[in-house]
């Protein structure tokens, strides 16, 4: 029997996707999500909040009425107000595209794992938040390369149906690309979610947007509209920062800036693990965009080069889990170093598949490399539930049409409580007993 080009193909393609997960069956791409703007030209839109150093927020918005002044009141009590603070607007403009007043005000200092009520420019809706706890549990979801599809809004609803503290994010939100009232279709999106509970993100591709000579440097949008602690946290650029939550040390790093050993990111990389105290912080988290290990066929190599420059500072620091997004897939990577099981270095997991308008990455590499522990190319979140000083559960969670499933979960043990790893000397070969 004569079998054609196209019929092997189709074969391969559906062996590969059985090696990965046999049991599901994953449904028909879905169309883009666009939010007009329903509210009047000084009311408040694409409201979100985030950390912004010790207890407090900051609060940001847009209103298409450059007027409207950058206040912030609030209060533990609907309708009633007891406190305010004035901030800063800008405003940006990219080719015949003219933003809104983009305002970011930071309160505080606030309690934490506290409800609070705000109203934002003197005008308008009531929003709510709640602050992080200030010791453990914490909770965190994580969802990256969101866009802004239907299943994006699946994706938002099952993170939104349980509780959580904050949601990280490692790049590509609003999947604009250049076309700019895709941020703010975007930022209306997101905002019934990102209103109530600190988003921290950090940059993807997308979030690039240069053009030759008019627009070199990019990142104009993504600056504008979502300001994280940088400055709060003694970096010189938002495409990189860090902040604390309970006893949890994150810190977001940039992919699509300089990060070799000469750049300022690597220098205040340096400084800010060193000023960590692990018997107060016994929990560190890296969020960065381009995977460092990846065995999808997608984006093959492309965070070689900042594995190569950091990842010696991320394992003598003892960090727990690196977070990546890129890869519209889903993986998760036994404790690792320089490519090899090692039961000091972070867990690694790729977390890209937040519902992008691109489609998910189906193909990986057979058979699966011994460092890979679990993968599937599916829409989804994460979860990861810091119990204490010692351990923590990570899930992860299918889009299925109606409800999220829980396809992975771990325990982990925190690298600061481990005996072996705060020896002074660490075989890189070590055997990884946890996973």
């Amino acid at each position: 029997m004569k079998i054609s080009l196209p019929h092997l193909l189709l074969f391969f393609l559906l062996f590969v996707a059985s090696r990965v997960s046999p049991e599901y069956t994953r449904p028909d791409p879905r169309p883009l999500i666009f939010r007009p703007h329903n509210r009047s030209d000084s009311e408040p839109q694409q409201v979100h909040i985030s950390v912004a150093g010790n207890d407090h927020m900051r609060v940001s918005w847009i209103t298409s009425d450059k007027k409207v002044k950058s206040v912030v009141e609030y209060g533990k009590t609907p309708g009633k107000y007891e406190a305010s603070a004035t901030g800063e607007s800008t405003s940006y403009k990219y080719f015949f595209y003219s933003s809104g007043e983009i305002h970011h005000v930071r309160i505080g200092p606030l309690e934490p794992s506290t409800m609070y009520y705000y109203r934002c420019g003197g005008y308008g809706p009531e929003f709510s938040f709640r602050t992080p706890p200030s010791a453990f549990p914490v909770e965190f979801a994580v969802a990256g390369d969101l866009g802004q599809t239907e299943w994006t809004a699946s994706t938002l609803s099952h993170v939104g149906a349980r509780d959580y503290d904050l949601l990280l994010l490692p790049g590509d939100l609003s999947y604009a690309d250049t076309n700019q009232p895709l941020w703010d279709s975007f930022g209306r999106l997101v905002e019934p979610y990102a209103s109530t509970r600190p988003w921290m993100v950090t940059e993807g591709n997308h979030e690039i947007e240069t053009f030759p000579i008019i627009y070199p440097h990019g990142f104009k949008a993504y600056n504008a509209r979502w300001l994280m602690p940088h400055q709060e946290s003694g970096s010189a650029s938002n495409l990189y920062y860090s902040f604390d939550v309970a006893g949890v040390h994150i810190i977001m790093l940039g992919s699509y800036t300089d990060f070799d050993s000469n750049s300022n990111q690597y220098k205040w990389l340096q400084g800010d693990l060193a000023r960590v105290d692990r018997r107060k912080t016994p929990w560190i988290l890296v969020i960065i965009h381009a995977p460092w290990y990846n065995s999808n066929l997608a984006h093959k190599g492309e965070g070689e080069s900042m594995r190569t420059a950091m990842e010696k500072i991320l394992y003598e620091a003892r960090v727990d889990v690196v977070f990546a997004g890129h890869v519209h897939a889903y993986e998760r990577f036994s404790r690792v170093y320089d490519n090899k099981a090692d039961e000091c270095g972070p867990v690694h997991v790729t977390i890209g598949d937040g519902g992008n308008r691109e489609g998910l990455a189906m193909l990986f590499e057979n058979p699966s490399p011994s460092i890979s522990v679990y993968r599937e190319p599916s829409f989804g979140h994460g979860r990861l539930r810091i119990v204490n000083s010692t351990h923590a559960h990570w899930s992860w969670h299918r889009n299925n049409e109606t409800n999220a499933h829980m396809s992975d979960e771990v325990w982990l043990e925190s690298l600061s409580s481990s005996t072996p790893c705060n020896q002074t000397k660490i075989s890189s070969n070590s055997s990884n007993d946890e996973l």
